[in-house]
């Protein structure tokens, strides 16, 4: 009977663990790979980025605004946001206007679609901002 109630136990707090990690991940930080070539020479594709979620504020996943927002993007931040056809972009930001609305461009131009396609964009569309790459 003792044995249950060690294993029961166990399960629990591996259960719990679990979910705070995944509220991390959702809420706080998240991992992605780079795709393209948009951000050469800075990232590469294949290339690990470390997401700060909370770099400017706490919104809920679902939401399309920020519920607290504590900062902006400042020019030479590395964004990732939802950009205007729906899909989740990694570029620099090079300018910012009124601090709701951003120029963002990625470093390689030949190839990237950026602000000088689609203009600026939102601050509220910023998901957060890169950390780190490996």
């Amino acid at each position: 009977m003792n044995e249950l109630k060690k294993d029961a136990s166990l399960g629990i707090t591996i259960l719990g663990a679990l979910f705070v990690a995944l509220l991390i991940k959702i809420l706080c930080f998240d991992i992605m790979i780079a795709e393209g070539t948009s951000m050469m020479p800075t990232i590469y594709p294949g290339k690990v980025l470390f997401i700060n979620k909370l770099a400017y504020g706490f919104r809920l996943p679902w939401s399309k605004k920020y519920i607290l927002r504590w900062n902006y993007p400042r020019i030479g931040d590395i964004v990732v946001f939802v950009s205007p056809q729906g899909t989740i972009a990694v570029k620099r930001c090079v300018q910012i206007q009124n601090q709701e609305y951003i120029l963002v461009l990625g470093e390689n131009s030949e190839v990237s679609y950026d602000s000088r396609n689609y203009g600026p964009i939102s601050a509220d569309f910023v998901l957060g901002r890169v950390e780190g790459i490996q």
